[in-house]
């Protein structure tokens, strides 16, 4: 009820309607709610005033039942019912009393505050006797449901208990031909009809969007309808816009900047050229579109684009949230150059949603290292669910506080500001929408930490969705240092430039001067190092493993020879890697695929001509090797 605006009152959980006041001003109690409490709390509310009508269920935090699936939908199917009934009887009285109102006033004057400030004509609106701007709400029967009362300042209310849903009312003459807007609200409505003279119809709410363009829809299968949405904070009234046009086949229209179309004339912006675009200004000739360059721009050249959605992933422990750290500084501190690359510095938000007290060593260790006076950066206090509109709009509401445009904002890791599923596309939306809001409200950069899966095969790819991949302009791997082997750092995708090498980083300890632990000792932390990359002799090492293992299978499998050569058959080789090398069958179906990721046994194996495919498996056609081993066999 709050994020309506909706003060809530004291609830009763009887399964009867009950009505009251949204606010202190509301005489007529506009409000109403009905909640069920056993078992499964749920229920419905809404305001006759606003038009706002929301159904809700307590979480339960586990999978509900068939039969409690079951009594949660008869229960909706009541309060539906009681909704509609007392509904109705509201439209009826209040029918009557906004047809007395409407025909017994006068004119709105074109020189009312309102109308005056929005640089629009009256259009056939009417004044009350307190000067307030009164606009009609036709029913799709054609019969005046409803009135919206519009004072000087812009504040709106509905007539109470009036019809809104799916009422509307249309500005202009309707033609059979040309276009007819739709939009959401009447100053929006009279700004549209005056800059294209085409007929408009005011669906007066983002929500009330869908049934009225089904309506006109439906109404005229084969008219050209477009609707005009608002570009609001948080995209209300594009996705009701989007909904329609799937629904019901039309197009929309979203102002480029904040705002409704008023607000886009009123910045001095051409809305006409906006609705109806040229086709030669939209289908551009391929010569053209290339004759002017359109150079990347970089924050940490090759690595981190400007502008972009960047995932960097690995294992819990692996480094990167070091690597990512280092990036971060280096920027916020003004440094010119990452592991030889040029760096553009700029302000950084690091949404932090744990490790803490890890963090603030690093960055202290990090200002040590590299002599850093003053960072241009800010951590959060904690996590938030940043793919819900209460979660975004606390991070947006905090950047706008700090007074700075950041250039990179980090969100350290997904998983804790994810209160949906990773795995799920739709939940995986939500928060690249999330991400893309970020972008656009601040035009930066926006970078997720995210993690592997356990598995071998996972660990060159984040875990989750397939969506996160899709989405992203740059996708870069974290390998943990192994061995005599450093921290590598991979770039796995790079939509608008050529993929780089990798690099390598090794972990460096530093003492930070004034920091004790409890017993008195020096406090040190790691800073990210450059460090040499691995010999190239280590491929052939790798290379040398997988053949010993496919030789291995062969004589574990009974040294079978085809055609003169060694040969291993598909589910003999399986066999061999599941039970000798404990490989689970979905690792051993990674690498017995020929055209698997490098490093895979199969691929490294043909890439190197050791072996062919022959029959269901694979032969050795390496001449010393495959000599050797039949040799080897017959003696």
């Amino acid at each position: 009820m709050r994020m309506h605006g909706i003060d809530p009152p004291a609830i009763t959980l009887d399964g009867r309607i009950h009505r009251f006041k949204v606010d202190a001003s509301d005489k007529a109690k506009s409000g109403w709610y009905i909640a069920y409490g056993d078992n499964l709390p749920a229920g419905r509310f809404g305001c006759w005033k606003t038009g706002v009508d929301e159904p809700w269920r307590a979480e339960t935090g586990r999978t509900l039942t068939a039969a409690e699936e079951l009594e949660h939908a008869r229960r909706m199917a009541e309060v539906r019912a009681q909704r509609d009934a007392d509904a109705e009887q509201r439209h009826e009285v209040a029918g009557a009393i906004v047809d007395r109102i409407w025909f017994d006033l006068g004119p709105a004057p074109a020189d009312h505050p309102y109308l005056v400030r929005k640089g629009i004509k009256p259009h056939g609106l009417r004044v009350t006797g307190d000067g307030r701007l009164v606009a009609p709400l036709y029913s799709p029967e054609d019969e005046l449901a409803s009135l919206q009362y519009i004072d000087a300042s812009g504040g709106k209310l509905y007539h109470s208990g009036g019809q809104t849903g799916g009422c509307f009312t249309v500005i202009g003459l309707t033609e059979p031909d040309g276009v007819t807007y739709i939009v959401e609200g009447y100053a929006t409505g009279a700004t549209v009809h005056e800059v294209t003279g085409r007929p408009v119809v005011v669906a007066y709410s983002a929500s009330n969007l869908v049934p009225v363009a089904g309506h006109w829809r439906s109404t005229a299968p084969g008219a050209d309808l477009c609707i005009v949405a608002d570009n609001d904070k948080g995209g209300v009234g594009q996705r009701y816009a989007e909904q329609a046009a799937a629904k019901h086949g039309l197009r929309y229209v979203v102002p480029p900047i904040p705002g409704d179309a008023n607000d886009y004339v009123q910045a001095g912006k051409d809305l006409a050229s906006l609705l109806a675009p040229r086709a030669a200004d939209w289908l551009i000739p391929a010569d053209d579109f290339a004759s002017q360059p359109a150079p990347i721009s970089w924050l940490v050249k090759g690595w981190l684009q400007d502008q972009a959605l960047i995932m960097v992933h690995g294992p819990s422990g692996g480094g990167k949230t070091f690597v990512v750290l280092d990036w971060c500084l280096r920027l916020a501190s003004g440094a010119k150059d990452w592991m030889g690359c040029r760096v553009k510095p700029g302000p950084v938000v690091y949404l932090a949603g744990e490790g803490h007290h890890g963090l603030r060593g690093r960055v202290a260790a990090w200002k040590v290292h590299h002599g850093a006076d003053r960072l241009s950066m800010w951590l959060s206090r904690d996590g938030c669910d940043l793919d819900k509109a209460e979660g975004l709009r606390r991070v947006v509401d905090n950047v706008r506080a700090i007074g700075v445009r950041p250039s990179l904002i980090v969100v350290d890791t997904l998983h804790r500001f994810l209160s949906g599923d990773e795995n799920s596309a739709q939940d995986a939306r939500s928060m690249l929408d999330s991400c893309a809001s970020l972008m656009g409200e601040f035009g930066c950069s926006v970078l997720l930490v995210h993690h592997t899966g356990v598995n071998e095969e996972a660990q060159g790819r984040a875990r989750g969705s397939s969506a996160w991949r899709g989405a992203l302009d740059i996708e870069i791997s974290v390998v943990p240092a192994k061995d005599d082997r450093p921290i590598g750092i991979h770039q796995r995708k790079s939509k608008d430039a050529e993929m780089l090498e990798p690099v390598f980083a090794s972990l460096k300890s530093v003492e930070i001067p004034g920091w004790l632990d409890g017993d008195g000792a020096p406090v040190t932390s790691a800073v990210l190092d450059a460090a040499e990359a691995p010999q190239a002799a280590e491929k052939e090492s790798a290379l040398s493993r997988h053949r010993k293992t496919f030789e291995n299978a062969w004589w574990a499998s009974g040294a079978e020879v085809t055609e003169g050569a060694p040969y291993v058959s598909r589910s003999a080789l399986r066999a061999y890697l599941e039970a000798n090398m404990g490989w689970s069958s979905s690792t051993v179906e990674g690498h017995l695929r020929p055209a698997g990721n490098p490093g895979r046994l199969i691929r490294e194996l043909l890439d190197s001509g050791f072996v062919k495919p022959l029959q269901h498996g694979w032969a050795v056609i390496d001449a010393v090797r495959s000599s050797g081993l039949v040799m080897a066999k017959d003696s």
